[in-house]
């Protein structure tokens, strides 16, 4: 069961680290800070993938690479939806995609208390390693709620201004 778990995971992360690279990509140009401080957390959220597939090796669970695929190409697909704008990026796709990366970085938070709890009676798991982890999530989630403040209000903070 564990592996299956942490599977799942590894499928979460993948289209974590997609989607954060994406939309540090698409504030390039527009928002320099905002698309910075998602650079810096894509890179992070890139590690914990790394460390997500040591802990797997670690614990002998195999990669599921249809699950993996799976989460990259529904990443790919999300991109396809309308957000007020066809043919270009609409104010309201930051915001979206600031909303599912914190999702996905809380989700990522259960994931390590639910290994600190299994370390107590998987003794490979390094339970000091886990909560440096866990820590990471929380501050990520932190930079997270400030930048979904930071969108919110420029999607919808400015007077008259309707993206819908």
């Amino acid at each position: 069961m564990l592996s299956i778990y942490l599977n799942d995971h590894l499928a979460g992360a993948t289209g974590g680290v997609e989607l954060a690279a994406r939309a540090a990509r698409a504030n390039q140009g527009r928002t320099p800070d905002i698309s910075a401080r998602v650079r810096a957390l894509t890179e992070e959220v890139r590690a914990d993938r790394r460390s997500l597939q040591e802990i797997m090796a670690t614990l002998g669970a195999k990669p599921a690479h249809y699950k993996v695929f799976a989460a990259w190409l529904g990443e790919k697909a999300g991109r396809f939806k309308p957000n007020a704008g066809v043919f270009r990026r609409s104010p309201l796709s930051a915001l979206i995609e600031i909303e599912a990366l914190y999702l996905g970085v809380q989700g990522k938070a259960s994931a390590w208390r639910t290994l600190l709890a299994a370390a107590e009676r998987e003794t490979d798991l390094d339970a000091q390693h886990l909560r440096t982890l866990l820590d990471r999530a929380q501050q990520q989630l932190t930079e997270l709620e400030d930048l979904h403040h930071e969108v919110a209000t420029q999607v919808y903070g400015a007077r008259g201004h309707n993206p819908s």
